[in-house]
């Protein structure tokens, strides 16, 4: 049996902030865009989430929500830097480490270089070097597998430590609110309580069939989870699966000439960052953000796998051009390119060059 500990920083950012100017403690701090401009929340504090703020909203809400906050700008080379102490921390345990993000990981530590049998010591000894060499709280969520690890860190947050063993499986799974599922967004997650799912009991009451026919491909994976199956293994190598760039702009825009141009700019960013890393894709993805923040995305498949900004661009175009709508303003845009020739969240369309 597989000992994974999925390890999650406590409001990452903010709290570096924090750290560094402890004047700060206790008070609402959100770390992005000004709320003036059009930026949107990286992380706050946990002061700041009573007023219902959380990343990836906009800068503007948040401050409508809390006015009294505290808007910081990122500093990611701090940030950067603060994590590379993190993972060494890792490393110490176990090669077998698989970063998420700057403030995430999994770790399998059923063979270790210290040969500590106990998964739950290992955590709290991590946590505990953690916060003596940074200064900084993470929850720890240590389990059989991966899903059931991700699912523990986040239910004592923060500074949590919560161990789900098999037998315990059901007790956590079942009650949890629909929502709080890995990989359950809004948009599934409102899908699902429409069918009167709310909770994991739910969600297990259905049959493999009808849960693919219910959530695609996601129907299968969820379907074994609540059964405590989750074979996947902790990844310390793997390629990207898209590389995209964005922008989001200070005043809507609705003008085509200008987006164009914009556009085509995007194109050369995304070309140089594809080059960098010598990879091509075969599926290009354009991305849309209207100013009541709808958000659309449109793909296609190319003839042939691509990197040259010109190419980027002339597919980029004529899929900006077939979905424009003059009636609406755009806030933010972007371009992504894939290896994959098709997801489910996209409206695939074959367009001849």
């Amino acid at each position: 049996m597989k000992k994974i500990i999925h390890i999650d920083m406590d409001a990452f950012f903010a709290a570096i902030e924090v750290r560094e100017n402890p004047r700060l403690k206790g008070k609402c701090v959100i770390v992005g865009g000004p709320p003036n401009g059009r930026g949107v929340v990286s992380t706050c504090s946990y002061e700041a989430r009573k007023f219902g703020v959380h990343s990836g909203m906009s800068s503007y809400h948040a401050w409508n929500l809390c006015p009294e906050a505290i808007f910081l700008h990122p500093h990611f080379n701090l940030y950067i830097k603060v994590s590379h102490q993190i993972r060494e921390i890792f490393y110490k345990w176990t090669d077998l480490v698989e970063p998420l993000s700057l403030d995430e990981a999994y770790l399998d530590v059923t063979e270790n270089k210290l040969g500590e049998e106990d998964a739950v010591k290992i955590a709290k000894l991590i946590k505990a070097e953690i916060l003596e060499k940074t200064g900084l709280t993470c929850s720890a969520g240590v389990s059989y597998n991966k899903f059931l690890a991700k699912i523990g860190s986040d239910l004592n947050k923060p500074d949590g430590l919560t161990y789900i063993p098999p037998e315990k499986t059901n007790e956590v799974l079942f009650p949890l609110p629909i929502e709080k599922f890995s990989g359950i967004g809004k948009v599934t997650s409102a899908k699902l309580k429409k069918k009167g799912i709310n909770n994991g009991a739910d969600l297990y009451k259905y049959e493999l069939k009808d849960l693919i026919k219910l959530l695609g491909k996601a129907g299968n994976f969820y379907y074994y989870v609540l059964r405590g199956i989750d074979k996947r293994a902790v990844i310390t190598e793997f390629e990207p699966k898209t590389l995209s760039c964005e922008t989001t702009f200070y005043e809507d825009n609705d003008n085509l000439d200008e987006l164009l141009i914009i556009l085509k700019q995007l194109a050369e960013r995304l070309s140089k960052r594809l080059k960098e890393k010598g990879i091509r894709g075969s599926n290009l993805t354009l991305k849309i953000k209207y100013d009541n923040f709808e958000l659309i995305t449109r793909s296609c498949n190319t003839r042939s796998f691509i990197d040259e900004a010109s190419e980027l661009f002339a597919y980029g175009e004529q899929l900006l051009i077939a979905n424009w709508d003059n009636s609406r303003k755009i806030r933010l845009l972007g371009l992504g390119i894939s290896k994959l020739e098709n997801t489910e969240t996209e409206e695939q369309l074959l367009i001849p060059l």
